[in-house]
């Protein structure tokens, strides 16, 4: 219930914010952008060994049916599994310290973000129609945030399309599902 409230007040703040400037939020200051995430920023726990938990791929057995080619990998906060669906779709799967899943991504395409962003992005950004797409699937189960680009953000199902801005700078942008586009992060920022 909590994790609905804070859903519908982070919407209708995003969608008041949206609604109040014609402008893309990219003419907004990239420094603003990044100490405002700074601000919000919640100290994700660090795993304890330098290797995947048994936990984690127990957890992913029971999480995932028919799965193929699995790749284990494990950074400070997650241990992250790559690999094929039941399609044979690529997929990754993120899974916290108490080996509970965090989220997937899987890529998508242009299309696949709603309408109004397509727009939005078309109008700011040339070759947006080639552009990666990632799609992240939140598991609402678990209020724990997640780590793409080398950003924190707080736990819900986005998109993230890698563009070049106007400076054919490298950037990331972050979609939601009601098609608000906001500035992410620029590639240089970003920590692998």
């Amino acid at each position: 219930m909590k994790k609905v409230i804070m859903l519908l007040a982070f919407t209708a703040v995003t969608c008041s914010v949206y609604a109040q400037s014609s402008t893309f939020a990219m003419s907004g200051s990239r420094k603003e952008a990044r100490k405002e995430r700074h601000e919000r920023k919640i100290t994700l726990r660090e795993l304890k060994s330098s290797e995947v938990s048994f936990q984690s791929k127990q957890a992913f057995d029971r999480d995932f049916d028919h799965t193929t080619n699995m790749v284990w990998t494990h950074d400070v906060y997650f241990d992250k599994v790559s690999f094929l669906n039941e399609k044979g779709m690529p997929m990754s799967a993120y899974y916290d310290y108490d080996a509970k899943l965090v989220g997937t991504t899987a890529p998508a395409k242009f299309t696949d973000l709603p309408v109004a962003a397509q727009k939005d992005i078309a109008k700011h950004f040339s070759n947006y129609e080639k552009a990666p797409v990632v799609f992240f699937d939140d598991n609402e189960a678990n209020e724990t945030d997640m780590i793409l680009y080398g950003m924190q953000f707080e736990d819900a199902d986005n998109y993230f399309i890698e563009l070049k801005d106007k400076k054919n700078q490298p950037v990331v942008l972050r979609v939601d599902m009601l098609g608000n586009v906001e500035f992410f992060a620029e590639m240089s920022d970003i920590k692998f």
